[in-house]
């Protein structure tokens, strides 16, 4: 051992004696987020994006640690890990958190959107404040809102093309009860399931279709083992980025507000990004050899009147005053 080292190695030990190097062995803090999206998809690489600028704006003093695709577990295994705190945070889609937060489901109105903007006015505006409330409530920090974007259904049956043609078809669902009411109600038999288990079961036959975004459809590649592809936009839906809310408040307020600058910074970046990406991930999927039925005009208002009644029954479900007051905004 050089004289150099030993030297170096006696004062850090009296550093640690008089407890003054510490603090330099652990000011460094990290959270952890998992996501069970693919490391490629929009949402992930935007996480990349408040990773580093989280890092840069507090000169590396707090870090995240991110685990796209899975790595943790499925979505509502996430939900589960973030709820406990032993991981930070997670990036999801709101279907996941809406059994531990019902009113979440009030941006499920079936056929309500006509366009991302109008989505983001909404979340963005009071609907999503009283939304963040509520995820207050039951132990969640709301970071953000991105874009999952309009959902459409594919199958290996059949086109799409009359509203008959839903009739029966087992379609893979996330686990939303509005979600689900409403493809009961244009007559399809619509199955709930994780993500990580929809690709097998649509190769099996379990399954006749499924829905999600065109990005994820092709970074899923859903197109293996579905032909018809439609687009139904039934739904718009969107990505949440929650920490747990002990963890978020412990840190201290320049943290915090650090954490709300880089996210706000990501989420910027992700809704543009994802907005570009739509249309290419549909032309990708039609290129890969899946069959593109548009849904007329004619059978939008049939399947728009067919679940009109599941509104109503939001309304009792979670309460009038935010099913209302989306409304409201999507009437503005």
């Amino acid at each position: 051992m050089t004289t150099t080292t030993r030297l170096a190695r006696r004062s850090a030990t009296v550093l640690l004696a008089l407890g003054l190097g510490a603090p330099l062995l652990a000011s460094a803090e990290t959270l952890r987020f998992s996501g069970n999206f693919t490391d490629d998809h929009s949402s992930s690489r935007a996480m990349e994006v408040f990773r580093d600028a989280l890092a840069e704006r507090t000169d590396g003093d707090l870090n995240a640690q991110l685990f796209p695709n899975m790595q943790l577990g499925g979505a509502s295994e996430n939900v589960d890990q973030v709820s406990t705190g032993s991981i930070a945070g997670t990036w999801i889609g709101i279907s996941y958190l809406s059994r531990t937060v019902p009113e979440l489901e009030a941006l499920s109105l079936p056929f309500a959107f006509d366009s991302r903007e109008e989505a983001f006015a909404l979340i963005d505006g009071e609907v999503g404040e009283m939304l963040d409330e509520k995820l207050a409530e039951k132990g969640f920090t709301a970071l953000g809102y991105m874009e999952l974007g309009f959902r459409h259904v594919t199958n290996s049956e059949r086109p799409l093309e009359t509203i008959e043609d839903f009739e029966g078809l087992k379609i893979r669902l996330q686990p939303n009860e509005t979600h689900l009411d409403t493809f009961r109600a244009i007559g399809a038999s619509p199955v709930s399931m994780d993500i990580n288990e929809v690709y097998g079961a649509l190769q099996q036959g379990v399954l006749d279709g499924q829905e999600n975004p065109y990005s994820i459809i092709s970074t899923k590649r859903m197109d293996e083992v579905q032909q018809y592809l439609s687009d139904s936009g039934h739904f718009y839906d969107f990505i949440v980025v929650v920490t747990n809310r002990d963890t978020f408040m412990s840190l201290s307020e320049e943290h915090r507000q650090a954490v709300r600058a880089a996210m706000e910074e990501a989420v910027a970046w992700q809704r543009q990004t994802a907005a570009e990406e739509d249309d290419a991930a549909r032309q990708t999927l039609i290129e890969r050899g899946m069959e593109f039925t548009p849904i007329s005009d004619e059978t939008r208002a049939a399947l728009r009147e067919a679940s009109h009644d599941v509104i109503g029954d939001l309304r009792e479900k979670i309460g009038a005053e935010i099913v209302d007051q989306v409304l409201a905004e999507l009437d503005a």
